[in-house]
């Protein structure tokens, strides 16, 4: 139908970078600079521009908020709750991320801190929205 609208859901990606270390396995975080979830620890990510593949969208969210590039995203996981982020409909495609292990971040854009943190470390206080059951689903 002409002039008709649609309502649809926003599309988001977060990319998930591990490691192995002498403390077991570390996973990148960022911490949130804005709300909602401001100063939680989340996956770098973000929204899908407007004419952007979702696997570029990942990558430059990487570098956008740790700066480390990034290869080889791999899809791991679609979350897709309506009521996953308190702003609006928000579909999130999680991607595993290729970073060099080595690499040191360094927070920026949306993020007001990056940093390898431990994997068993984490609990669902530390973290923002749905991205404590990534962290679960990485530790199996």
């Amino acid at each position: 139908m002409a002039g008709e609208e649609f309502r649809n859901p926003s599309l988001a990606v977060d990319a998930i970078s591990l490691r192995e270390s002498e403390q077991g396995t570390q996973v990148l975080l960022i911490r949130r600079k804005f709300a909602p979830w401001k100063d939680r620890l989340a996956f770098p990510g973000g929204f899908v521009d407007y004419g952007e593949d979702p696997e570029d969208a990942v990558l430059r969210e990487l570098l956008e908020e740790t700066g480390l590039e990034g290869r080889n995203p791999e899809l791991f996981s679609v979350n897709g709750d309506p009521r996953r982020d308190p702003r609006k409909h928000v579909i999130s495609i999680f991607y595993l991320v290729e970073v060099d292990e080595a690499a040191i971040p360094n927070a920026g854009d949306d993020a007001s801190d990056a940093q390898w943190l431990s994997l068993d470390d984490l609990g669902s206080e530390d973290l923002a929205g749905d991205h404590m059951e990534i962290v679960e689903q990485l530790r199996k």
